[in-house]
């Protein structure tokens, strides 16, 4: 079992072996302001078309999408995760599709049926790419892409569905600003005292991840963070509701005073760790979860790890929160030794 070790967090030559997925992840404000610019001028043309009967997302952050829409979209909203499109969709509704990477095989079943029915069909995807030859038609908005980063792609789909008066207003500047922020606090040469993702790392460095989000978006970015630590770590790791939560951290075993933190132990004896991601919600039924879940781990002596961000659009916390927690499993990979060359 790997050990975390501190000290690769501020060792220059294992930061250089996580340099790539590093310089990604600080480059995400930078993808997002180009996209939005690429996109600038078939989004304006979007005002002229009319209001769609529904609306159906198809393709990475469609999920995303909805969590944004679905409490002010004056249509029903669908995200639709399986190839192909329902039956029922046809010329009087609009076909959503983000393929920012140029769609695997099913998402271009996806984009045909829906030019194949008459659908209205924004997709954001290459130019030059196999989706952009699918979706040609006169009922098809093409909003280029060219950085493959979904949600990007997905911030300018909003912008798109905002002009056409289905979407609350999306500030991409505003958002990339703030991505821009998170890549400053969490640079590889910030100190680990402090760097809130490097903090965040060492919190998760010998624990089992549970990840709770109250809010939708919240719980939509700890499903993200999930998967990006069990892939960091090889760890399992755990997004779920409070009510799944609650059961795991109430049976947690004792922590042992005594024990070794650098003795080999097996997976099921590691401790829950609880990481929040808290966006601001103040609705009773999110903070009456977040006080039963802070008690529980209090009484069972379990560590609170805290990712919180209450200011800006929603998009923007949204954004904070994922792009903060995925900076801390850079490092969380990094003091494992998943990076280190030695």
């Amino acid at each position: 079992m790997s050990v975390f070790d501190d000290s690769w967090l501020e060792d220059r030559q294992a930061l250089q072996g996580a340099d790539p997925v590093l310089r990604r992840l600080a480059e995400a404000g930078a993808r997002l302001r180009q996209e939005t610019v690429e996109a600038r001028v078939p989004i304006a043309q979007l005002s002229d078309l009319a209001r769609p009967r529904a609306v159906i997302a198809a393709g990475p952050e469609a999920r995303f999408i909805r969590a944004i829409l679905e409490p002010v979209c004056p249509v029903p909203f669908v995200a639709w995760p399986s190839h192909g499109l329902p039956g029922w969709v046809g010329a009087l509704d609009l076909v959503v599709v983000m393929a920012s990477d140029g769609a695997p095989p099913g998402m271009i079943a996806t984009v045909h049926e829906a030019v194949r029915r008459g659908a209205q069909l924004i997709i954001a995807c290459p130019p030059a790419s196999m989706a952009a030859e699918h979706a040609a038609s006169r009922s098809t908005t093409l909003l280029p892409t060219r950085t493959a980063d979904p949600l990007a792609a997905a911030i300018v789909v909003l912008s798109g569905l905002h002009e056409m008066q289905l979407g609350p207003e999306v500030h991409p500047d505003a958002v990339a600003d703030a991505m821009d922020q998170v890549a400053e606090d969490c640079s590889p040469f910030v100190d680990v005292s402090e760097n809130p993702a490097k903090d965040l790392a060492m919190g998760l460095a010998d624990a089992q991840a549970l990840v709770w989000g109250g809010s939708v978006l919240a719980a939509r970015a700890s499903r993200r963070l999930a998967e990006a630590l069990r892939a960091a770590s090889g760890r399992p790791a755990l997004a779920a509701d409070a009510d799944e939560l609650l059961p795991i951290l109430e049976t947690a075993a004792p922590r042992d005073p005594f024990a070794d933190p650098f003795e080999d132990v097996v997976a099921t004896d590691r401790r829950p760790c609880l990481l929040t991601l808290d966006d601001g919600n103040t609705d009773d039924l999110v903070r009456s979860a977040q006080s039963r879940l802070l008690a529980a781990a209090d009484r069972n002596d379990i560590r609170v790890c805290p990712i919180a961000h209450r200011t800006g659009s929603d998009v923007e916390r949204y954004a904070t929160l994922l792009q903060t927690g995925m900076f801390a499993s850079v490092y969380l990979a990094l003091g494992l030794g998943r990076y280190h060359n030695v």
